[in-house]
Order: structure tokens, then sequence, then C-alpha cells
């Protein structure tokens, strides 16, 4: 069986003595609400496809990697077993919502519309998505 690489990225600010993470909706049907994420590419450390990827998906310049805060073996709905490698990242973002067109391969037409919440529950995250958030919400939260 085939193993693909993922890299997921935990993007969080500070905003008004709350931490919020980073999540989008595209504008493809069934999709649901993300994190930004990619696949690792050959040759390609998963820290290198973190950093690489969610300036592709995001457009935000300015992320500070902070930790891998989880890795493990996911069965895609698709059939495709992924390890995923989830990094905490911080930014001084001070937007509170925006779109972006990714920049990477085979996103052309596709449009992200991010926005941030302050708690799981703001948000259903599309499955596999907010499986390590609890961990990096109870570590930031130290």
């Amino acid at each position: 069986m085939q193993v693909i690489e993922k890299a997921f990225g935990y993007i969080t600010r500070t905003h008004e003595d709350q931490l919020q993470v980073l999540v989008f909706e595209q504008n493809s049907v069934g999709a649901g609400i993300q994190v930004p994420k990619g696949t690792v590419e050959e040759g390609e450390t998963p820290l290198d496809a973190v950093k690489r990827e969610m300036l592709e998906e995001t457009g935000l310049t300015t992320l500070v990697v902070q930790a891998l805060i989880a890795q493990d073996y996911f069965n895609h709905p698709s059939g495709v077993l992924q390890k995923r490698y989830f990094y905490h990242l911080t930014s001084d973002e001070t937007r509170d919502a925006w779109q972006h067109h990714p920049t990477g391969l085979n996103e052309g037409d596709l449009i992200f519309s991010f926005y941030w919440i302050s708690a799981e529950q703001d948000a259903l995250l599309a499955k596999g998505h907010g499986d390590y958030l609890y961990r990096l919400l109870a570590k930031v939260r130290n």
C-alpha cells in the first residue's frame, strides 16, 4: 500500500487576549472546513513541506514554526494511507478574514476563504483536520 505524507498547519494568533486558530472553506462543494495542509513532495522534509504549503495555501509570509505536535497514520476516506505531521505555527496576522487563491499544483480554480476560530466548537472541521487541535489549545494555554 502506498503511503502519502501530509503536513498540516495549525496556525494560531492571539487576538484580544484570546487564542485563535486559522481555518478555511473553499469554493468547491463538499470540502468542508479545513486547516491548511499539503503533500510532502519527493526530497522534501515534512518541516520544509509545512513551510511551503502554508505560504501557498494562505499567502501569509510571516509564519513562525513553533513545534511538531503530532504525527500518525490515517486511513483517508479516499482509501489512501496518509502519514500525517501536525505542526503549530504562529502568525501576527491582523485581518479577521480574507480570500486567497492557492498557488500549489492543480489549485488554479480554487478560492480559499480564511477566518479564525477561538474554540474547537466554533467549526465542524473536515474529517481528520481537528484530530490534534485539543493538544495545541491545551499546550498553548499552559
